[in-house]
């Protein structure tokens, strides 16, 4: 056999098992899910108590998420539909008034500008239920003064302030200082959420911990063995990763379905509430790439809390040269 020839069969010995030793690694992986499986659907009522657990720690901190965005989103339909109104002086007559409007629609911090004459307001103020007290005031005898309702373009607090310098102001109304309270509280709640959701998924964390803890040692015996054989740490822990993995899919999946439900429950009510307001508003749950998230990451919490009570085990047990 020639030089070449010698050469070549070494490079295909060592490719064969390259192959076989990635076909092996594959083949344990695939095995070591549906086993973990079997153990996860073999002892239903401890899966079900660890996966229940799991859910509430994990549902708490994804609710109170939930919350916040539907808040958030009802905040930025408010912060779009905000306005500022500007009454002005009771000489100023509707022409001076509608010539008022058209400068300002010009201006490129103003989005919208609406006129709005006093027998315009007094019809609104008639909707509201007051027509018996306009009626007694008669026709001529109206109060109100012409109004401007402008939708800034830009930023709303430097727009107030340059239109109450206007010599025809005699009022600017902006209600914004609310919504900045609820920025506020926004921001404080999206800060609690990310330390509850650090507390409790610690807590999920030593669930699925304990319970793969009880099932490395109701097989303590079988690990012990693999290890005289020479089994890697890798190998032996391989089955109960993604066995923490299955408790967190699960945990994850009741998660969302506990808080579709409480969505639904909710739901109806608080139409009614929304509807005697006048609006629409109405509860947004988890779009389908947030829920695969959720389902992602709860199956990784598993994951880590699993290997790191497996991890400790091993180098607890790992026989040692004598």
């Amino acid at each position: 056999m020639s030089n070449t020839d010698g050469s070549r069969e070494p490079a295909a010995v060592s490719r064969s098992a390259h192959h076989s030793a990635a076909a092996a690694w594959i083949d344990h992986h695939l095995y070591s899910l549906v086993a973990s499986l079997g153990r996860f659907l073999g002892r239903p009522w401890s899966s079900v108590l660890t996966v229940g657990v799991m859910a509430v720690a994990l549902a708490l901190p994804l609710g109170l998420w939930l919350v916040l965005g539907n808040v958030a989103r009802f905040s930025g339909q408010v912060q779009e539909a905000r306005e500022i109104s500007v009454f002005l002086k009771a000489d100023v007559d509707a022409t001076r008034a509608g010539a008022l409007a058209d400068e300002l629609r010009n201006r490129n911090d103003i989005g919208h500008v609406e006129l709005r004459t006093p027998q315009q307001g007094l019809e609104q103020l008639r909707d509201a239920g007051l027509g018996d007290a306009i009626d007694a005031l008669g026709e001529d005898d109206n109060p109100l003064p012409n109004l401007l309702v402008v939708t800034p373009a830009g930023d709303e607090a430097l727009l107030a302030a340059s239109l109450q310098t206007l010599p025809e102001a005699e009022l600017v109304q902006h209600d914004a200082q609310w919504r900045e309270r609820l920025d506020g509280w926004l921001r404080f709640g999206n800060r609690a959420a990310v330390v509850l959701a650090l507390l409790l998924g610690f807590g999920a964390l030593l669930v699925v911990g304990n319970t793969v803890r009880l099932d490395i040692q109701s097989r303590r015996e079988e690990i012990g063995v693999l290890q005289h054989l020479g089994a890697t740490d890798g190998f032996i822990r391989r089955p109960f990763l993604y066995l923490g993995a299955w408790y967190g899919l699960a945990a994850g999946a009741l998660a969302i379905a506990l808080l579709a439900g409480a969505a639904l429950a909710l739901r109806a009510p608080l139409a009614a509430l929304a509807a005697s307001y006048g609006s629409h508003f109405a509860l947004s749950g988890f779009d389908p790439a947030t829920a695969l998230g959720v389902l992602a990451g709860s199956a990784v919490l598993g994951w880590i809390g699993a290997g790191v009570v497996t991890g400790h085990f091993l180098r607890q047990t790992r026989p040692t040269d004598t």
